[in-house]
């Protein structure tokens, strides 16, 4: 399979992921193996980036932020978001518990794969796990408000969700609902509100690239550490995606009526159980997503493992 071809199903599943209220598409970046990459690609900005910009050097800025890998991976979320938002929606409606239940599977895979790519695992990488997972899990747990829909809360709320967005664990539209912008940005964008899609767009520019480059240095500079933080997340984030679970109270979000709170339930006390439909097929589909992620970080390891025992296969 051509590189470019694997780098656009990568960005494919980052959309899907997306769509999915409570998944993140940083997670599935992880999962896949293109995290680093994504991270030190977006945080290019410098001295030497902006030395080529003045200069007119576009072929040395394509080559600087890895722009191949970055076009790929952007045209397949593109293409997920618009042709696999309305299955995921669907699947989200009317089959969520299916659903949730794999993306738990890919979840509590993907934590497992992190926590094994670090040189050691010590007392204090298990404290800083606990900080993440009292981090995501009380993000998981937030109740969504109302807020005054003024510009600034709009550039802010850019760049507080696409942060959001690249960290393992948490959704960017979800810490949007929890502020209560979801619904005036996605009735913006709806109604082309140049206005505010500019400046909320602008938000997010700024924020990724500020952020991006934090996270470049923490994965370069402390590496099993962020890790640690990270898979903490993701773990706590599993309250957001546990996927036996009814709603306590609701939101109105548009035309659409959203969870507010939501109370987690073991599956044999949800409404009208099922043996098959209710336990075993949702267990089938945790397996299945566990088994997606570490059959993924298999070939991915082996294609390591194998360039670096014979160099001429990178040729």
């Amino acid at each position: 399979m051509p590189k470019w071809l694997k780098i656009y199903l990568s960005g494919v599943l980052m959309g899907a992921a997306d769509v999915v209220p409570g998944v993140s598409g940083g997670t599935m970046a992880f999962i896949i193996g293109i995290y680093s990459r994504l991270i030190s690609a977006l945080s290019g900005v410098n001295r030497q980036s902006i030395a080529m910009l003045c200069k007119g050097d576009i072929k040395g800025l394509w080559q600087h932020f890895d722009g191949g890998f970055l076009l790929a991976l952007l045209l397949g979320i593109i293409t997920s978001i618009f042709g696999l938002a309305s299955l995921i929606t669907t699947l989200l409606q009317d089959y969520p518990v299916w659903l949730w239940s794999f993306f738990f599977g890919l979840i509590i895979a993907s934590a497992y794969v992190l926590i094994h790519e670090m040189p050691a695992f010590t007392i204090k990488h298990g404290l800083i796990m606990l900080i993440g997972i009292s981090v995501g899990s009380g993000l998981s747990l937030l109740v969504p408000t109302q807020v005054n829909t003024n510009l600034v809360m709009v550039f802010c709320s850019g760049m507080i969700a696409i942060c959001a967005m690249i960290l393992p664990g948490i959704s960017g539209s979800f810490i949007l609902l929890m502020l209560g912008m979801y619904g005036f940005i996605i009735t913006s964008v709806k109604d082309l509100n140049f206005v505010v899609i500019i400046v909320f767009a602008t938000g997010a520019v700024l924020g990724l690239l500020s952020f991006s480059k934090l996270l470049n240095w923490l994965l370069t500079h402390a590496k099993s550490v962020t890790l640690a933080m990270l898979t903490g997340i993701m773990l706590g984030a599993l309250v957001k995606v546990w996927p036996w679970k009814e709603a306590v109270s609701f939101i109105d979000v548009g035309s659409k009526r959203l969870p507010a709170q939501e109370q987690l339930l073991l599956p044999w006390n949800m409404d009208n159980f099922v043996l098959i439909d209710g336990l075993i097929i949702p267990c089938g589909l945790i397996l299945l997503g566990a088994l997606f992620v570490l059959g993924t970080h298999y070939i991915f390891l082996q294609k390591a493992n194998a360039t670096v025992t014979n160099p001429d296969l990178c040729k």
